[in-house]
């Protein structure tokens, strides 16, 4: 099953399959949010969004863990993500599609792991999944590489705050990728993200960011979003082969 977390403008992916059911999954770690089954391509696909209905939950209170949780408990075994983003470079423009290749993590009260009463390291030197991603790429017009910087929210970021993060390499800025993709691999499902780019940064901005220029950007690009979704998934192979199946080989350390 493929499944997708969709933020701000993707809900409409939905409305495009066939046989949609609708459930809520009780986890260890509370409900989740209303989560759409359906038939894309043939497929079984899954979607959540991630601020639940109405977009009720901000980015530092949504319950990741609980998410991510249910997804595999329907038998996810793909996350194709979507995020809305504040540009760091001026070549990364608003409107743009980017698929990142790595992250910075800078949220702060998160809980970003499965593992609090057993010791797990799980290896994210390449925390996007590389076949899944390759796919992205491939179906539709994107910025292939970048670095995603996950901030802990709701605020915006200072200028100095992204004066450092572009001093480190970050490419563009969220609130709403981490703790997903670490918690993922820990129940080894494959994941990347689309990152739809809504704005520049702060003091790259030429104006004050606002929430409505985020929404209105996104508002105006979500067909090419879903578009480029609907052509990925079609190009997903039934079967994966990628390292992600295998995370927890050699992450868990044993009891003595």
């Amino acid at each position: 099953m493929i499944g997708i977390i969709g933020g701000t403008g993707i809900y409409e992916i939905v409305e495009m399959g066939d046989g949609i059911e609708t459930s809520v999954i009780e986890t260890p770690y509370g409900e989740s949010p209303e989560i759409n089954v359906f038939k894309l391509h043939n497929k079984d696909v899954a979607f959540m969004p991630r601020h639940a209905k109405g977009h009720v939950n901000p980015p530092h209170m949504i319950n990741y863990r609980a998410n991510i949780y249910a997804m595999k408990k329907i038998g996810v075994e793909m996350i194709i993500a979507t995020n809305a983003v504040g540009s760091l470079e001026l070549d990364i423009k608003p409107g743009d599609f980017m698929v990142p290749h790595d992250f910075l993590d800078f949220t702060k009260l998160r809980q970003s792991t499965f593992y609090d009463t057993k010791t797990v390291h799980i290896d994210i030197t390449e925390p996007y999944c590389h076949n899944l991603r390759d796919n992205l790429i491939s179906s539709g017009e994107v910025v292939e590489n970048g670095v995603y910087v996950c901030t802990e929210g709701p605020r915006f970021e200072t200028a100095a705050e992204i004066s450092m993060f572009k001093k480190l390499g970050g490419s563009v800025v969220g609130m709403t990728g981490i703790p997903e993709a670490i918690l993922a691999r820990e129940l080894e499902i494959c994941y990347a993200s689309i990152c739809m780019v809504s704005n520049y940064a702060a003091s790259i901005s030429p104006t004050k960011l606002t929430i409505k220029e985020v929404f209105d950007i996104v508002e105006g690009k979500k067909e090419d979003l879903v578009r480029l979704i609907y052509d990925a998934i079609s190009r997903t192979p039934a079967e994966r082969e990628c390292p992600c199946k295998y995370a927890l080989l050699g992450a868990e350390v044993d009891e003595v």
